[in-house]
């Protein structure tokens, strides 16, 4: 059968829908090899380009914040070896361990600044030409431990960004069975004469050579010493509980020959007064950047403010605290508020406001508070009372006189983080970093603005300070990364400073000078 041809071939009819969608896949084959044609196709020119990728995202903003300002003390106590050392029998290298422990505690807790017994019986925790050795350093007064334990903390503290602050005791002389072993360079020793035997032996406020001795002691550590601020605590007087009638008549008939009209109990006052106002005096005269702190007994007078019962410091041992605040004969407050939240006769929510509204004189106001009681009063003091007592400090923080910071005592509670409390502080109230605030009455200058310059790494930042002049006590290196911002306060000595991270968004540093002035940021930012 002959083969038909195309035209004998029956003719299907192409429904309207399909012929659409052919005509339109015609069109486009047809404009994609035209585009094929214009881009080269196949030819020697090479593939087709891919489309150009999206603009990258607009830089996130960059603000540098205020610099964070709180107080945030540990008070170590020597005496007794209640803080450190924790024996007398340690060896230098072990005494050391636990300073060092001690400090990394304070770190880890999100503390600035350690107050540090130095002077807490006629006797010092360094070299003096003055004063023995303490006895709590060897068990023997006089007796060197064979290094300077005052320039060490010094020195550990100021590398992990912690102020020191030297404490002394002007008047406490010792225990009454010290008597027989006193080192020969003993104040008491020397000058029997102005030593008084009450529950334990006391230097008599009332003698001016005790002043002179106290005065001379405080001033020989501003000199030797790169230390922050002096401070003296709550012993005037002798408190009533070991001590009801302290010998002090032959003293105070010898004032009243003399012309004195004051009443036994204010000539006390007055002994007292002429004391502080002298120290305030005297070590600015040394040192005019050095800070004054005083930490009195936490009631001024019960009754002030109404409700408040208690010791009346003001009569028992002839402290006449809230003069010294309001004459600013300090420049930080420290009353030992070591009651809690709840307390009724000594509410510490009372107190902190009451304390404040003394404060007329604009001082810094950091009051004491009683970690060590955490754990030994499981009522009022749980593990959350301190952190309470924090944020009640800070709700009030805007008020004119108002405390901006604390001090905890003691170091071993600290150190042994009683009830977990430190790791709480450290992850919570304190994790960001803060400096003390600045004291603007004795200076209030900023310090003109270091250089910088910056080495990025592979696994660590290098900053670098030119000081171009300034008179930095501390560097304040932050940086952000992540959106987070952390902190790290070096010693002015100190011209370089890694920092222990990548894809950094930024780093500021800021010269900070000894009474807390700040210079302006100096900012760098990745290319």
């Amino acid at each position: 059968m002959p083969a038909q041809s195309v035209r004998d071939l029956p003719v299907v009819p192409v429904p309207r829908r399909l012929f659409k969608a052919l005509a339109s896949l015609t069109q486009t084959t047809v404009v994609l090899a035209a585009l094929a044609a214009c881009s080269g196709g196949d030819s020697p020119t090479g593939p087709v380009e891919p489309p150009p990728p999206p603009p990258p995202p607009p830089p996130a903003t960059f603000t540098v914040p205020a610099i964070e300002r709180e107080f945030r003390g540990m008070w170590i106590a020597t005496v007794a070896n209640i803080d450190w050392p924790t024996r007398a029998d340690l060896t230098a290298a072990q005494q050391q361990t636990e300073m060092n422990v001690l400090l990394d505690a304070a770190v880890a807790a999100g503390l600035n600044a350690v107050v540090v017994q130095v002077r807490p019986a006629g006797d010092v925790i360094y070299p003096s030409t003055l004063e023995p050795y303490a006895r709590s350093l060897t068990g023997v007064q006089g007796q060197g431990p064979g290094y300077d334990p005052l320039g060490y903390i010094v020195q550990q503290a100021r590398q992990r960004g912690l102020e020191v602050h030297a404490w002394f005791n002007p008047f406490r002389a010792g225990n009454l069975r010290d008597t027989l072993t006193m080192s020969p360079q003993h104040f008491s020793v020397r000058r029997p004469d102005l030593v008084r035997k009450c529950g334990q032996l006391w230097f008599d406020p009332g003698e001016n050579a005790v002043h002179d001795q106290a005065i001379a002691v405080i001033r020989e550590v501003i000199t030797k010493y790169n230390i922050d601020a002096v401070h003296i605590d709550d012993f005037f007087y002798p408190y009533p509980e070991t001590c009801s009638n302290f010998p002090d008549s032959a003293t105070y008939r010898r004032y009243q020959t003399g012309g004195g009209t004051l009443s036994l109990a204010d000539w006390r006052r007055d002994n007292v007064n002429r004391f502080v106002e002298r120290m305030y005096r005297e070590a600015h005269e040394q040192r005019s950047t050095v800070r004054v702190g005083i930490s009195p007994f936490g009631i001024w007078r019960p009754g002030n403010p109404p409700g408040i019962t208690g010791l009346d410091a003001y009569t028992t041992i002839y402290a006449d605290s809230r003069l010294w605040l309001q004459r600013g004969w300090v420049d930080y407050f420290a009353p030992q508020l070591y009651w809690s939240i709840a307390s009724t006769g000594q509410s510490f929510p009372a107190l902190l406001a009451w304390w404040g509204q003394q404060n007329t004189q604009r001082r810094h106001l950091w009051p004491g508070l009683a970690s060590y009681r955490i754990g030994a009063d499981p009522g009022p003091f749980s593990p959350t009372e301190i952190p309470n007592q924090i944020q009640l400090i800070r709700s009030g923080a805007n008020t004119p006189g108002a405390a901006t910071g604390s001090i905890l005592y003691n170091g071993s509670s600290v150190r042994n983080n009683r009830g977990g409390f430190a790791t709480a502080l450290g992850g919570g109230l304190y994790a960001n970093g803060a400096i003390p605030p600045a004291s603007p009455w004795l200076g209030n200058t900023p310090p003109s603005a270091p250089g910088m310059s910056v080495n990025p790494g592979m696994l660590a930042t290098q900053v670098i300070i030119n000081p171009a002049g300034s008179d930095a006590w501390w560097w304040l290196v932050r940086w952000r990364r992540a959106g987070t911002w952390r902190q790290r306060l070096v010693p002015g000595t100190q011209l370089q400073v890694n920092i222990d991270a990548t894809s950094l968004e930024g780093i500021v540093v800021n010269a900070i000078d000894k009474t807390g002035n700040a210079s302006a940021d100096v900012v760098w930012r990745p290319s």
